[in-house]
């Protein structure tokens, strides 16, 4: 149900911020390991980031005392969960949740980034 005081207001992107302890650490991760690039730099050194992979976008702040939640804070729909999926298992990665077909449609797995942030991860199962 859309309530009559957003009708016909148009939202854009939406981008998952993640607090990370170490931004060096997080951003070797997120490019050299999931392929992301580092668009735009914030500070000396670096508090903010973003970093993009095609249409996606991560943002990353820094929070030297950061706790991770026990919950996902960020959902990826990639084109291939299961090669994501082997990327974090070669890498070392924590999985919460192990690969499997879901009964709404996706495929999917849950990781912990280096800094404990948890990433749903999935890929449509069948024709979209």
């Amino acid at each position: 149900m859309t309530s009559p005081e957003f009708s016909g207001i148009g939202f854009g992107r939406i981008a998952a911020t993640l607090p990370v302890r170490d931004m060096q650490r997080a951003t070797d991760f997120y490019c050299a390991v999931l392929g992301f690039a580092k668009v735009f730099e914030n500070g000396s050194p670096a508090g903010f980031m973003i970093l993009r992979n095609g249409v996606a976008e991560l943002h990353l702040t820094l929070q030297p005392h950061y706790d991770a939640p026990s919950f996902n804070v960020a959902h990826m729909l990639v084109d291939d969960v299961d090669a994501v999926h082997a990327l974090c298992f070669k890498h070392g990665l924590r999985i919460i949740k192990g690969l499997q077909d879901k009964g709404y449609g996706l495929r999917a797995f849950v990781f912990e980034d280096p800094d404990g942030n948890r990433i749903d991860v999935g890929s449509p199962v069948g024709p979209v």
